[in-house]
């Protein structure tokens, strides 16, 4: 097992090095001058103080130096946990920025994932052993997977959001509001919530249930479930442990999906104007915010890589074939 997890380690730091290197050269090959967008916003007249204003910001930012010498300036301020300065909210520190807004994304991804994964998995296992379900509410299912994240949270907004008007489509609260422990702040934070949660929950909802439909059919047609039922156990014997092996690629496929889930989640704080990561890239796109751009993908490389990294150790927990081929390699 040490031998197992050591070379898992290994793999996810060679993709956490390539990840973070790239996410250093995606805002270097970006159109534009982040320079020349401070000095747009400063909006100074004067030539010559516009030119001093150049070379400072230029000299303070480390883009008059060679890109080598910048990448390794990069690495060498990562180790210390430095990320920078944002160039949008100069002089805020790129780790203040993001650490107001993590707890908006994790906010909805941790609840989203978790719950459409369990319920996806349930609903389509009783799906699968009841035609009548299985013919006239699954299709759902299809249609609900194969929908955009974004496109799904624009229907929800015109439609429970402008038409019906019982949810906020913009913002994380009021905006007559100040964050607080109230009633009626969190009240308000929920209400906000509810839209880009129900946009994530769906569509995640709809591929869970029909991946545990179609993983149910096929375990009930196993020689092992027809050896049970030859020996007279009963069906909610058999169903579990059909529902115990159809769980195992489920598993594999949430470590598979988190990426796409993150990515859901990030297009759908834009559709809402929901202040996580999502508007943070936005925003650090919008303004030529090299750094904020690097720390918005490192903290979601890291974040990803992490929750794989849970998921393969519950992997080998829930698994005992894993176990046991472990021992056996051992």
């Amino acid at each position: 097992m040490r031998r197992y997890f050591g070379r898992k380690l290994l793999i996810y730091g060679l993709t956490f090095f390539v990840a973070v290197t790239i996410n250093w050269m995606i805002p270097r090959f970006m159109p534009g001058d982040p320079v020349q967008s401070m000095l747009s916003r400063a909006n100074v007249a004067q030539p010559a103080a516009v030119e001093a204003m150049r070379a400072h910001y230029t000299a303070m930012f480390g883009f008059d130096l060679p890109l080598w010498q910048q990448y390794l300036n990069f690495w060498g301020s990562l180790l210390k946990g430095d990320l920078g300065i944002s160039i949008w909210l100069f002089p805020t520190p790129v780790s203040d920025v993001i650490i107001r807004a993590v707890p908006y994304t994790l906010g909805l991804l941790i609840p989203s994932i978790l719950l459409s994964w369990f319920a996806g998995n349930r609903f389509g296992a009783f799906a699968a052993r009841r035609k009548w379900l299985d013919n006239s509410v699954l299709p759902v299912g299809y249609v609900l997977t194969a929908t955009p994240y974004m496109w799904l949270a624009i229907l929800l907004a015109w439609a429970l959001g402008i038409l019906a008007g019982v949810f906020p489509v913009a913002g994380a609260y009021g905006f007559d509001m100040q964050p607080s422990l109230s009633w009626d702040f969190l009240g308000s934070l929920a209400q906000h919530w509810f839209l880009p949660f129900a946009s994530l929950f769906l569509v995640a909802f709809g591929g869970w249930a029909i991946g545990m439909r179609n993983m149910i059919i096929y375990e009930l047609e196993a020689d092992y479930v027809n050896y049970l039922r030859a020996l007279g156990a009963p069906m909610r014997l058999v169903r579990r442990y059909a529902f115990r092996n159809a769980i195992l690629p489920q598993v594999t496929g949430l470590a598979l999906q988190l990426g796409v889930l993150v990515a859901g989640a990030l297009v759908t704080e834009i559709v809402f104007s929901y202040p996580g990561l999502g508007h943070l890239i936005l925003q650090a796109i919008q303004n030529q915010d090299f750094f904020l751009l690097q720390g918005t993908f490192l903290f979601i490389v890291i974040g990803v890589l992490i929750a794989n990294f849970i998921i393969d150790i519950a992997y080998v927990l829930v698994d005992p074939r894993t176990r046991t081929g472990m021992g056996g390699a051992a």
